[in-house]
């Protein structure tokens, strides 16, 4: 389809951000999408427009791992409402309370216990935000601040965890590229050149303890602390829980631990390390079904809150199974962007071939060896930033990128692999209709295109060191040290700048309840 190929997610991400509202932006990316297919294959028609549209809606969510993503959701939607209703969530935040003391420890907590959930970004997500919103509220930390700290806690704490479903997706797509005798070594060497990972989770720390907030974050954060006005979208679930809340913090911290508990074991037995083949750790990881897992680890975390509120009256039968019912009504919303941003994302990549359209140009260019780093960083980013998957991206980027590198700088393989892998985190890290972006906003209770837009300066400002660094280590044939100092120079240098501008203009400005 050629240049045809990109427009499609370009139409869907501009609108987005110019509406403010995702799902018919979404849809008409689709629509648009399915019309470019249909004409070129020679057909017309509205109506053969809106078949082919609403069929790969279909094969889409019947794939079974994002079918089982749909389970996982609703499932957790319910142990989350029950927790909530049985006021566990407000017996924590009341807890946490007495223990963090200030903003600042608030967000240092969400920052550690992202960092600590690495085994999956979905699961990431959805956890960390359940946890901690009773306790950034109280401290008044917007939703939006919160979903940038899962948001840049998910993704890239997953991609240089070698033990994670990222790392097992990684490995596979550099085992078949036949390159390496041993993946998994060739995964955890570039995770020092990370820089885009990295640097993300460097600044979410920085911006904690020295509350160096700018551009939209600062406004979103200042009207917070003045006003009390957060951005929640859950306040009715809120306010149900100051009525029927009774629980205590063991209502909260048990679902919580068996939920990970049991999703970690399902990972392990999903992948074969109980089958006596004497798997490691890490193997059986990468061999298990990360989303399969997930959902018997959601099953079983229900029926040990079950057995844990319904034996003791804190709620009745009646109450526990409404709740579920409700709980799973509450992802709705996250069924509905989710759904369409993988079938934009299928269709970009199985109809129109854009990332081939994108390969072939990276191809067809004469780079210089010493900024190809730099320029697989971008390009990787740009096709990311489209079809909103930074897995679908570095699966078509690292074999084009192995067969660069064995042919002009074998030297910067890992270089350029790393910047490969931190391209992809980037451009799925800012885009309104990635998967992972859309369940941080969700676990959050932000506004989703608030949270887009305010983490996308942030973001962008991580990448700009990023380039830099790549720039740096290209030239410099992956010098580590040169590298590192360059982007952690520049970052701290350009935050510090930037605040500052940002305060000057935000004293000016008072908000009123």
């Amino acid at each position: 389809m050629g240049i045809l190929s990109i427009i499609p997610p370009i139409i869907a991400i501009v609108l987005a951000l110019i509406t403010k509202e995702v799902i018919s932006a979404l849809l008409i990316g689709i629509l648009s999408g399915t019309l470019i297919y249909v004409v070129s294959s020679g057909g017309g028609g509205l109506i053969e427009m809106g078949t082919v549209a609403f069929g790969l809606i279909a094969e889409t969510v019947g794939e079974p791992g994002k079918f089982n993503i749909i389970l996982f959701l609703g499932l957790l939607g319910a142990l989350v409402y029950v927790v909530t209703i049985a006021g566990g969530s407000r017996a924590y935040g009341n807890w946490a309370a007495t223990k963090l003391k200030s903003r600042r420890s608030a967000q240092l907590a969400t920052s550690v216990l992202g960092m600590i959930i690495f085994v999956d970004d979905y699961f990431n997500c959805l956890t960390v935000g359940t946890v901690m919103k009773p306790v950034t509220d109280k401290y008044q930390i917007s939703r939006a601040k919160l979903a940038y700290i899962i948001d840049s806690t998910a993704a890239p704490i997953c991609i240089i965890a070698p033990i994670s479903s990222w790392a097992a997706a990684v490995g596979s797509t550099l085992y078949e590229t036949g390159a390496f005798q041993n993946e998994l070594s060739a995964f955890i060497a570039t995770i020092p050149y990370n820089l885009y990972a990295l640097l993300s989770i460097l600044m979410v720390i920085i911006l904690s303890v020295t509350n160096l907030d700018f551009g939209p974050m600062a406004r979103v954060e200042k009207r917070a602390i003045e006003t009390g006005e957060l951005g929640a979208l859950d306040t009715e679930l809120e306010e149900k829980i100051l009525i029927d809340g009774k629980g205590t913090i063991w209502d909260l911290i048990i679902p919580i631990s068996s939920l990970i508990a049991f999703s970690i074991l399902s990972m392990l037995q999903n992948g074969g390390y109980w089958s006596g083949e004497g798997l490691s750790l890490s193997e059986a990881f990468g061999n298990c079904d990360a989303s399969a897992a997930l959902v018997m680890g959601a099953f079983w975390a229900l029926v040990v809150t079950f057995l844990l509120f319904v034996p003791r009256k804190l709620i009745d039968f009646k109450t526990f199974m409404g709740g579920i019912g409700e709980g799973i009504k509450t992802m709705v919303p996250a069924y509905i962007i989710l759904t369409l941003a993988w079938t934009i994302g299928a269709l970009c990549q199985d109809l129109l071939g854009t990332g081939l359209f994108i390969g072939e140009m990276v191809k067809a260019s004469s780079i210089p060896v010493g900024l190809i780093p730099a320029m697989i960083f971008l390009v990787s980013a740009l096709l990311s930033f489209s079809i909103g998957t930074a897995w679908g991206t570095f699966g078509i980027f690292i074999p084009i990128v192995v067969m660069i590198s064995q042919y002009t700088a074998p030297e910067l393989m890992v270089v350029t692999l790393s910047a490969t892998l931190a391209g992809s985190v980037f451009g799925d890290h800012c885009s309104p209709i990635s998967d992972t972006t859309i369940l941080s906003s969700t676990g959050a209770g932000c506004d989703h295109i608030q949270h887009v837009s305010t983490q996308m300066l942030y973001a962008m400002l991580v990448a700009t060191c990023s380039f830099v660094g790549y720039l740096v280590a290209g030239l410099s044939y992956g010098n580590l040290l040169l590298t590192w100092a360059t982007s952690v120079g520049l970052l701290i240098v350009s935050l510090v700048v930037f605040h500052r501008i940002s305060k000057t203009k935000l004293d000016q400005l008072k908000f009123s309840n």
